[in-house]
Order: structure tokens, then sequence, then C-alpha cells
């Protein structure tokens, strides 16, 4: 009688069942385990863990494991929900769902309304807003003055600060949000459609004008 052996396979902390991310998600059980094959690519990158550490997710994203920005700080904080300093398997899928073109655009908004709310104080203040208008300037090679990006910022409060406090709450981004829609641009990325094995960049393109850029 045969005998039947089999490879047991090693799965990288925090791993988490396709089926489930799939069914939580806008990703499909086989787009999840790519998702798999390339977060072990990722997390094996410097650190060799199983983990996506910040200097992994800065090496993915620039090339560049020196590199800071804030923009690339607050996407690593964000999907680093547990907040331990690592992104787990079933955070990075979960938060990358956020960007599939079939996520819902009340999903995208929430998580944009977090991205600029630096401080988690549950609202966006100026200096928070003009901080990521530097940003998001910075990774697209946009070269502004400092009275054009005070200007933006304050046409930006004009109009999304309703009630006049000096801070923008969810439901006023919300509904500057629905005005403006082209904000959420650069939380669609349209390849998540179909995944390859390559990290998706969440680097504004250098093509982004001005006017993109309100915030």
């Amino acid at each position: 009688m045969g005998c039947f052996c089999s490879k047991q396979i090693k799965l990288t902390p925090g791993y988490e069942d396709p089926v489930l991310l799939a069914s939580e998600t806008s990703f499909t059980v086989s787009e999840v385990e790519a998702l798999y094959e390339l977060f072990k690519k990722l997390s094996f990158s410097i650190i060799k863990d199983g983990l996506i550490h910040k200097e992994e997710f800065q090496l993915a994203l620039f090339r560049n494991s020196k590199k800071k920005n804030l923009f690339a700080d607050r996407i690593f904080d964000l999907f680093d929900v547990k907040r331990n300093g690592v992104i787990e398997f079933g955070e990075f899928v979960r938060s990358l769902s956020l960007f599939h073109p079939k996520t819902p655009e009340s999903e995208k908004t929430a998580f944009a309304f977090r991205l600029y709310d630096l401080r988690r104080t549950g609202s966006i203040e100026k200096v928070e807003l003009k901080e990521m208008v530097l940003a998001l300037l910075s990774e697209s090679d946009l070269h502004l003055s400092e009275e054009i990006v005070e200007v933006i910022v304050d046409n930006t409060f004009k109009q999304a600060d309703l009630n006049g406090d000096g801070k923008i709450d969810e439901e006023e981004w919300n509904v500057f949000v629905k005005q403006n829609p082209a904000i959420l641009k650069n939380m669609t990325l349209p390849y998540l459609m179909d995944i390859t094995m390559a990290f998706p960049s969440f680097v504004v393109c250098s093509e982004t004008s001005d006017t993109d850029i309100m915030i």
C-alpha cells in the first residue's frame, strides 16, 4: 500500500483564510491568493518575518526604504489597523480593497477622511490639510509657492467648512467630496481588477495638476 505524504505549508503570521477575506472585500478568492504571493514577497524583502514593516512598505512604494514622506506614512498607518507597527496579511487585503474599482465610494470617502485627519481628532484642521497638500505635491513633483498652497487650503475650507468652525468634520467632508469627486481620483487603482505581481503604487502620478490637488 502506498504512503501519502503531504508537505506542510508554512504560513505567515496573521494569515487569514482567502475565502473569508474575499467575503469581506471586493476581491475574489483567486485574487486574494494572488495577493498572498505578493504579500510574501514584500514581507520578506528586508526583515524576512512574514510581516510588512514600514521600511519594506517604503521600498515597495519608492524603491527606496529610506525615503520619508508623510503621504506614505499615513497610508502605512491606516493599513496597520492594529497599530502594532507592522501590516499583517488580513490588514493588507482589507486595506487594499478600499482602492478596488468595485468598492463603494462611501468607503473610499471615509478612508480619505482618515488619511487627512492626521491627529485622529475626528476632524481635519487647516494645518493638517496643508501638510498633506505639501506631501502630495512632493510626490507628484509639482512645485508651488507657499502663497498658492495657502490659497488651495483656504479655498478648500471655504467650500468644506460649512459651519465655519475652522475644522472639517466627517459630515462636511462627505458633502465636499460629493461636490468634488476628483478628490477620490487616487482612491481607485484600476489594475486591481486584474491583479499582477506588482505592488500597487499609491504615489500620485506626475501628470496630476495643481487643480487636482485641491486636497
